[in-house]
Order: structure tokens, then sequence, then C-alpha cells
């Protein structure tokens, strides 16, 4: 122990955690699924779609403030009911683009996560809504 140095302890622990904290940033940088493949995996998936506002839209605070349901057309052209375990985002009627991440279940996807895309005249904003299931 005399050869190692504090300097050497203290970057070999430095590198280690460098190593960790970009595997698990990795699962996060997965690619878009659809629908589809969202029912043939257990995994927790991201879905891009749009809004689909002809649909129905369910959101009663005063029942249950935590659920919200709405219809997403993903990319493939599917529409998919998705449920999310938080509160209606404000202005979420107005979003360009929804990412929603989670995993069907049965017929429905259920949300961990939910990014929207809004429009704006001077910029681009995201709004990020995340519940904790």
């Amino acid at each position: 122990m005399k050869g190692i140095k504090k300097i050497h302890i203290i970057s070999l622990i430095m590198i280690v955690a460098a190593v960790v904290l970009l595997l698990s940033a990795s699962k996060d940088m997965s690619s878009y699924a659809t629908f589809a493949q969202a029912e043939s995996t257990s995994r927790p998936v991201k879905v891009v779609g749009i809004l689909a506002k002809d649909k129905e839209m369910y959101y009663d605070p005063a029942v249950d403030p935590n659920y919200f349901s709405f219809y997403v057309k993903d990319s493939d052209g599917r529409e998919c009911k998705v449920i999310l375990h938080d509160a209606k985002p404000q202005d979420f009627e107005m979003s360009e683009q929804i990412v929603v991440t989670g995993t069907m279940d049965q017929a429905n996807f259920v949300a961990s996560d939910l990014l929207m895309k809004c429009p704006s005249k001077y910029k681009d904003e995201e709004i990020s809504v995340r519940s904790d299931i």
C-alpha cells in the first residue's frame, strides 16, 4: 500500500463513478417505439405521437387528481389510450407532439413520463411531466 497514493484511489473512484453514470444514462437514451412494439416487450419504451384531439380526454380532479387519460396516434398511425397517473398538464391540448414513456397494460398504454412539445412564437418549449408510480 506504500506505492498507492491517495490521488490514484480518488482517480479510480471517479472513473468508476463516471462509468456507472454513463451506463445508467444510456438506458434512458433508447430509441422511440410504436404501440405495436410496446406490446411485444415488458420493458418501458418511449412512444412519440400526436394527441388525438377528436377522442375523449378524461380528467376529474374531484374524483381522482392523479388519473388522466387521453389518446395518442403513433408514427404508424395507430391510436391508443394512454393513462397517466398524474395531474393533467396545463395547456395539454396545445401540444404539437407528445412523448410518453411506459408500458402496455392490455389495450392501454400506462405512462410513467410525459413530454410535450408545445408551439411557441419565439422558441420551442418542452414541458416534462414525471409521475411516481
